[in-house]
């Protein structure tokens, strides 16, 4: 137990001062994002990616925190869909790339003697698919971290209740390392986590689901897979169903996820992380419970109804900014400006 709390908080104070400290290369480099018409760095994702790795392969090397060797190959394929994302954040890939390899590193952590070959592809289809969703939600300051942190904690919880002490323990240090992410990436960010860091939090939330869940029943296990993810589900299908109403390619970016139309609603910047949080600590209680067998499978349907109400109310909101009166006037040209001023005077 001491050395787990040991582990979390050197991986918390690892990932805050790498953070910071990678900022400045991530500039010259141009691994950037744009926010509030500024660049955004995305050093937290290499930080976190880093502190994670480090501080659970130092503690499996010194024989203080053992974490066998299916979940050692686990944090290697996280380590290599990090460098895939990092890849992503220095320049421009194909949609179907960052997906087909995290497809490629699925297929080599699945324990198929557990689960079978069929149920085996279907845990590398849903790896790859939960890791992709995962990556939407770095789309507001301190959503990603938040619902990743959540997300940890629950599989650490079920990892613990199946005595996996050494999953157990890389969960608790992901968890602590977005936590001192989160330090720099809570409103208004200084840093963000980048395609490497939400590929890299979201392979291993999700292998390690897997993990925990390899041979155990199909249907319990789907429900848990999904109420662990309900809010990247969620939000992966309000921006497929929003941009097929709209008659727009699925695969093209846009400002319509479900924290750019919660603040469409006139939410803050800071209420959208926390409310999404809360959202996701919900499904991820009843997950919990239904892994230990508190509850039966069928409670989460109550989490995907949960999630499906705000998204048939969210789907139809327009995601274009609107301009108050005199926002309007300030970010148009001069000229427009004064002939606007001419006529409104």
């Amino acid at each position: 137990m001491l050395y787990g709390i040991t582990a979390a908080a050197t991986a918390l104070l690892l990932s805050a001062l790498l953070a910071g400290v990678l900022r400045t290369p991530a500039l010259r480099l141009g691994i950037t994002d744009r926010r509030r018409r500024r660049r955004l760095p995305l050093s937290g994702g290499t930080a976190v990616a880093l502190a994670t790795v480090l501080v659970a392969a130092g503690a499996d090397a010194t024989g203080l925190l053992p974490l066998g060797a299916g979940v050692g190959r686990v944090v290697a394929a996280a380590g290599c869909v990090a460098l895939l994302g990092l890849a992503a954040d220095l320049r421009r890939l194909r949609w179907w790339v960052t997906p087909a390899g995290t497809a490629v590193a699925a297929g080599f952590v699945v324990p198929y003697e557990e689960t079978g070959a069929a149920a085996g592809a279907a845990a590398v289809a849903w790896i790859a698919v939960a890791t992709t969703v995962f990556r939407g939600l770095d789309h507001a300051d301190g959503l990603a971290g938040a619902v990743g942190a959540v997300g940890a904690f629950g599989v650490a919880a079920c990892a613990t209740a199946e005595l996996m002490d050494g999953l157990a323990a890389l969960m608790g240090v992901l968890a602590a390392a977005l936590a001192g992410f989160l330090l720099h990436n809570w409103f208004p960010a200084r840093a963000g986590l980048g395609s490497a860091g939400a590929l890299f939090t979201g392979f291993l939330l999700a292998s390690s689901a897997v993990f925990v869940r390899a041979g155990q029943g199909i249907g319990a296990g789907t429900a848990v897979l999904y109420a662990l993810t309900a809010i990247a589900c969620a939000d992966a299908a309000l921006v497929v169903l929003g941009r097929r109403l709209d008659r727009r390619a699925v695969t093209r970016g846009r400002p319509d996820h479900l924290g750019h139309r919660m603040r469409r609603l006139g939410l803050t910047p800071r209420a959208v992380p926390v409310l999404l949080g809360a959202g996701s600590a919900v499904g991820v209680l009843v997950a919990v419970c239904v892994h230990t067998g508190r509850l039966s499978p069928g409670a989460v349907w109550w989490v995907a109804a949960a999630a499906a109400a705000p998204l048939l109310v969210l789907v139809r909101r327009p995601v274009t900014p609107v301009f108050r009166p005199r926002q309007r006037v300030a970010s148009a040209s001069p000229q427009v400006s004064e002939r606007l001023r001419v006529r409104s005077g």
